[in-house]
């Protein structure tokens, strides 16, 4: 036998290992050529609707096997998988905006998402508009014949106000009303803090629900990923060929990691959940803060809605410190931690913070409020977490 031969037979292998197999993690599948069993099927073989597999950047049994149980996770029907949350959002954006038509945001929209539609959209003409999330008015004053698609946040990125969304979908379908049926306006919700567990975007009137899977469905602190859910199949259809036509994938490995992770989400939701509450309660009690923003306060922003619409209340607090407090000193209050960590993103088993400045965040910003810290609670005691914050509020008041 010759090198030549052999490298043949070795890649060419006649074994296939028998099938039955089944184990508590679902296999992972790489690849970015599929092998079709004959022509026919090359010519007729549709991942569109999961019925086949044709390139490995339409989707592999490992993929597959994620998109439909996110899909399960936040009520839908239907998922598709892209490389990050931000990915996600400007896929909902490239798919149903074209220029002329006009977007409406939250003015405590996620960053990066208001920096996409002041920007990239802009340069294709399309137009960004902000709503005060906190008023149904606002946003039915600001929809216009141009609208096409309203984003929905909840809670507000940073500073974690709850909406009512069901009266801010409410203003959407009277608009969509008055159109009778053409150029309906699409309502698309962010709920990577709600992630499909604190409630159910569709049960609150959405179209879409993104999510970020880099967050609560990883919880490892070690994977990008996001997802987009509908329900409607026309939708779905949509923004599935704006993501073929992108070339948006993701690797197997990485849907191996929020396949581990989604085992153990609810567990950690709501372990994260009750240490966050004791950190918030305890936090807004220090004289140094001038208040808590986080949703399942009494007196934090659309409190009530949380409290009717929500059973979970995620990971996240921010503490708002007075005008009087210099920057430089919230800055050394964070250098000064040592369990919460400086850094961006949430979810994973570290604690983190990260100051924001609120001139930053806002159209409008609240008068009298120095800086902001947001905090993310991980899963160490917590205890340890509040000793931390204990010692560096010292050190500030020092």
């Amino acid at each position: 036998m010759t090198d030549d031969d052999l490298s043949t037979r070795l890649i060419h292998h006649a074994y296939r290992p028998p099938g039955g197999f089944e184990a508590v993690a679902p296999g992972v599948y790489k690849a970015s050529t599929v092998i079709f069993p004959d022509v026919h099927a090359l010519r007729t073989y549709d991942w569109k609707d999961k019925s086949g597999y044709t390139y490995g950047l339409h989707g592999t049994p490992t993929t597959f096997t994620l998109e439909q149980r996110i899909a399960t996770l936040e009520g839908g029907e239907h998922c598709l998988l892209a490389p990050s949350g931000l990915a996600v959002i400007s896929l909902v954006d490239m798919a149903l905006l074209r220029s002329g038509d006009e977007v409406l945001l939250p003015d405590n929209v996620y960053g990066p998402s208001k920096t996409f539609a002041e920007v990239e959209l802009v340069a294709w003409g399309i137009t960004p508009r902000f709503y005060d999330p906190m008023d149904p008015q606002d946003l039915a004053a600001k929809i216009g014949p141009a609208t096409r698609l309203v984003w929905l946040e909840a809670a507000g990125s940073v500073t974690l106000e709850f909406p009512d969304v069901p009266a801010l979908v409410a203003r959407v379908r009277e608009a969509n009303a008055q159109r009778r049926g053409e150029h309906a306006i699409v309502t698309a919700m962010d709920n990577t803090w709600g992630a499909g567990i604190a409630f159910n975007a569709f049960d609150l009137g959405a179209d879409i629900s993104v999510h970020a899977l880099t967050k609560y469905p990883s919880g490892g602190a070690d994977v990008l990923m996001g997802s987009v859910v509908t329900r409607d199949l026309a939708l779905h259809r949509k923004i599935l060929l704006t993501r073929m036509r992108l070339g948006l994938g993701v690797g197997s490995n990485d849907a191996e990691l929020v396949l581990r992770g989604l085992s153990s989400m609810s567990l950690r939701y709501h372990a994260q959940d009750a240490s966050t509450r004791e950190l918030a309660a305890w936090m807004q009690a220090q004289p140094d803060v001038l208040r808590v923003l986080h949703p399942a306060l009494p007196g934090s922003p659309g409190h009530d809605a949380w409290r009717r619409d929500a059973r979970g209340a995620a990971c996240l607090f921010t503490a708002v410190f007075d005008a009087a407090i210099p920057r430089e000193r919230i800055d050394a209050f964070c250098d000064r931690l040592r369990v919460f960590r400086l850094g961006w993103s949430w979810a994973g088993p570290i604690s983190l913070c990260a100051p924001y400045d609120p001139r930053s965040l806002r159209g409008q910003p609240w008068p009298g409020v120095g800086g902001l810290v947001r905090f993310a609670v991980g899963l160490e005691a917590v205890q340890d977490l509040r000793a931390d914050l204990a010692q560096a509020l010292d050190a500030l008041r020092a």
